[in-house]
């Protein structure tokens, strides 16, 4: 059964290497850390949320908001199944109403601050931006070629981009969820900007993010997305 229905946009997603050490304590029971070439990668991504439904039904002044949230890769083995997904360690959105429901029914870490954005096109490029404020004013800024480009196989994009599961730590138990899409296409881009206070934010586990460049950056289309009703996994 679907939980939710929307589109998934213009995905800006800032990568950065990190200690696996420093992810542990977010872990969720059932996972472990989900690694592309040895490297464990966490990943500040902002997009728009599009045409948004719950259950079937269109939710009046909600239906097209941004998001920005950090996060991490898993994956949980299942039998001679292996699945790959994100744990969030924050989601912020723009209105309290989204952060309500989220946080009730499945259990995730979101927060509401004010949030702006960017999306302008060119004949040849395209610049994005999302904002969002606490004390202050943080942002990313990505521009990017115009034209959208299939995903290559093995590639760091994919290995992104292609995780189908949403886990969340519980003091007793996993939260899991799956979410469905296509493969995505993306932009070849050309130059960013990160202006974020990661231990205003995230706290001071994750200041070092401060001063450490993205080991990669990448915009994506995104798509129509499915997210499926919750389960929850026993210790």
């Amino acid at each position: 059964m679907n939980f939710l229905t929307a589109e998934w946009r213009k995905l800006a997603i800032i990568n950065y290497e990190i200690n696996p050490e420093l992810l542990l304590p977010y872990l969720p029971a059932g996972t472990e850390l989900d690694f592309y070439y040895g490297k464990c990668y966490i990943s500040l991504v902002g997009f728009m949320f599009l045409n948004t439904k719950l259950l079937g039904f269109p939710i009046p002044f909600h239906r097209n908001f941004e998001e920005v949230n950090l996060r991490f890769y898993v994956k949980k083995k299942e039998g001679d199944q292996c699945k790959r997904g994100v744990v969030f360690v924050k989601e912020i959105v723009p209105k309290p109403a989204l952060s309500l429901v989220a946080n009730s029914v499945y259990q995730e870490h979101y927060e509401t601050m004010p949030m702006q954005n960017t999306i302008h096109h060119t004949d040849n490029e395209v610049l994005i931006r999302y904002s969002w404020k606490d004390r202050t004013w943080h942002s990313i800024t990505v521009t990017a070629g115009n034209n959208p480009l299939p995903m290559k196989s093995d590639s760091e994009f994919e290995f992104i981009t292609e995780h189908y599961f949403g886990f969340t730590k519980k003091k007793d138990k996993t939260v899991e969820y799956e979410v469905c899409h296509p493969k995505w296409e993306y932009y070849e881009v050309k130059n960013h900007d990160v202006k974020v206070d990661f231990e205003s934010l995230y706290g001071s586990g994750f200041r070092y993010l401060n001063l450490q460049r993205p080991i990669s950056v990448m915009l994506a289309e995104g798509s129509k997305i499915r997210v499926k009703t919750k389960k929850y996994l026993q210790r």
